[in-house]
């Protein structure tokens, strides 16, 4: 009668089974165009245009569909992926999914079934060189070849 109320809580709580807090969802019907910064699982089953970066892993379901820019620590695609992806643990490809663009990973998983068409790098970070360093490259490569005269 007299006692401290107590309040009850306007949202369940939620209780932390070994795997990551929470994680993200945009669903079937749902389109999302810009950038996005997450820390727990993301999984996609709608349409994504932009830039994702998660810190945790990123799943592109069957209906789900990604246009742009993927840094994350693993990846499932069983949707449609087109765009630079870098994945840097795991990279899953499951039957039915369509990846196309550029990916890095350290290990890969393409199941059959998939296509998988792609500039794919694979191990630790890549070397990056400068454009004046590529385009030297290239115009040896011309020289090599002979569509190219050296002068």
């Amino acid at each position: 009668m007299f006692g401290k109320k107590t309040e009850t809580p306007s949202s369940p709580t939620t209780v932390r089974t070994g795997g990551s807090l929470s994680h993200n969802s945009l669903v079937q019907g749902s389109k999302l165009e810009g950038n996005v910064t997450s820390e727990n699982d993301f999984r996609i089953d709608g349409i994504f245009v932009g830039n994702l970066q998660c810190q945790a892993r990123v799943i592109i379901g069957p209906s789900g569909e990604f246009r742009g820019e993927i840094d994350c620590q693993n990846a499932i695609v069983e949707g449609k992926f087109q765009g630079t992806m870098r994945t840097h643990e795991i990279l899953e490809v499951r039957e039915g999914a369509i990846i196309e663009g550029d990916v890095h990973t350290n290990k890969l998983v393409v199941q059959s079934g998939s296509i998988f068409d792609v500039k794919c790098s694979m191990g630790e970070e890549p070397v990056h060189r400068s454009s004046s360093t590529i385009i030297e490259e290239s115009v040896l490569s011309e020289i090599e070849n002979g569509q190219l005269e050296e002068s």
